[in-house]
């Protein structure tokens, strides 16, 4: 059998020539037939479509002038073909919908081959459209390839700048307009995760990041800040299960959870949060992984964490002091006697259950139990910062008191107490 192009196929590729705007319009009206997605596209782009098929007609006369790819197996079918149409034909079309369109085209030459092809030529017409088919799949694959990388890297760069503003607290306008650019929803609620880089490319660690993130059904901008991850997650009810499933995407160490806030014009101040806790996370060597932020405030309070110190004395430390001196008397001497109920009991004079009754009294009032080793340290650490720092407006300080008959109290006084419980 004769080979393609060359003298072979003048005849046929001067038929073909003649044919190309027909063949093009017979595609285009082929595409409106049987691709509902093609009738909804804006005109603009549909008038694209027409281009790209006239070009892909005059790409297969070229390219069967150059043999058709039947002697050079290296022969490639441009990827100029695609060049008719502006590159937001890529951002509208996905990759499965233009090879759609590609084979309702090889679908509109194939049935013309018979009126197309001179007498005795129609199978090797047939053989080198399909062996153009296949070469112009390559070559759409390669554009949306490039187009891909392009946006990749361009989104790569928008998600590094919006984590940058971030972490610098800039303005809430800031942050809306470079997270619009890079699609984001905004779902509530919103909280910052911080951890440790895995290393390597960060291309690999954000894909990681995605992927992930579309598996758990969470939206997610993610950027390398030194040694550090930070992802924004969105939409996540409890932001710190939703970090637990994304684990593998960080490095060794602690991952530290920013407070949710309702969106991202708010999201500065889990960020905040969330680096102070992964600075101070180390003090917590047995710390869940992730941890809240929230679980971290005495260690941050001993880091010099200014907003963890105005919690503990506003959250804290002001609502022990408002229910009364008792409480924080009562505390005192339960720490000052190594957590022993009795022993606590006996330096106020007041029965255990007292004792009892109050640090139950402290739970609800400030949120921490004494009783919980955790929750009694950060108490600990609430009071030394609610005694330390300034007044909290409308709270009375409230010295720490002397126990026990050091101070001069004498067991009539404990029975006092007692009695104005």
């Amino acid at each position: 059998m004769s080979e393609p192009g060359g003298t072979e196929l003048s005849a046929t590729l001067r038929r073909i020539e003649r044919a190309a705007g027909a063949l093009s319009t017979a595609s285009v009206a082929r595409m409106d037939e049987t691709l509902p997605w093609f009738r909804e596209l804006p005109a603009d782009q549909r008038s694209w479509v027409m281009l790209v098929a006239q070009a892909g007609v005059r790409s297969l006369v070229q390219w069967l002038h150059q043999g058709g790819g039947a002697t050079d197996s290296t022969q490639e079918v441009s990827d100029e073909v695609f060049a008719a149409a502006p590159q937001a034909l890529a951002r509208s079309i996905t990759l499965q919908q233009t090879v759609a369109l590609i084979k309702v085209t090889i679908e509109v030459v194939e049935e013309q081959v018979s009126h197309l092809a001179v007498k005795g030529e129609e199978q090797l017409l047939r053989e080198a459209v399909l062996r153009f088919s296949r070469e112009i799949a390559f070559a759409a694959a390669r554009v949306y390839a490039r187009a891909a990388e392009t946006r990749g890297s361009w989104d790569a760069r928008l998600q590094a700048l919006l984590v940058d503003a971030l972490l610098r607290g800039d303005s809430p306008d800031v942050l809306a307009s470079r997270a619009a650019a890079l699609g984001w929803s905004d779902a509530p609620p919103v909280a910052v995760a911080v951890g440790r880089s895995p290393g390597g490319e960060v291309a690999a660690v954000l894909h990681t990041v995605y992927r992930q993130a579309r598996r758990i059904g969470v939206e997610v901008i993610g950027g390398v800040h030194g040694d550090r991850l930070v992802i924004v997650l969105g939409g996540a009810a409890d932001p710190v299960a939703a970090t637990e499933k994304l684990l593998t995407a960080f490095g060794a160490g602690p991952v530290v959870v920013g407070p949710a806030v309702p969106s991202l014009d708010e999201a500065t101040d889990s960020a905040r949060a969330a680096l102070a806790g992964f600075r101070a996370a180390p003090a917590w060597p047995t710390a869940p992984r992730p941890v809240s932020a929230a679980d971290l405030l005495p260690e941050r309070a001993l880091a010099g964490d200014a907003e963890a110190r105005r919690r503990l004395r506003h959250d804290v430390y002001a609502p022990l002091a408002r229910a009364g001196g008792e409480l924080l008397e009562t505390l005192d001497a339960f720490f000052a006697a190594g957590g022993t109920l009795e022993s606590a009991a006996r330096a106020l004079f007041v029965h255990p259950n007292t004792v009892r009754y109050r640090l139950k009294r402290v739970a609800e009032v400030a949120g921490f139990s004494p009783l919980t080793p955790r929750d009694a340290f950060t108490l600990q650490v609430a009071l030394t910062v609610g005694r330390l720092d300034p007044v909290v407006p409308g709270v009375a300080p409230v010295p720490s008191q002397t126990l026990g008959s050091a101070a001069g109290k004498s067991p009539q006084t404990g029975d006092d107490r007692r009695r104005s419980l």
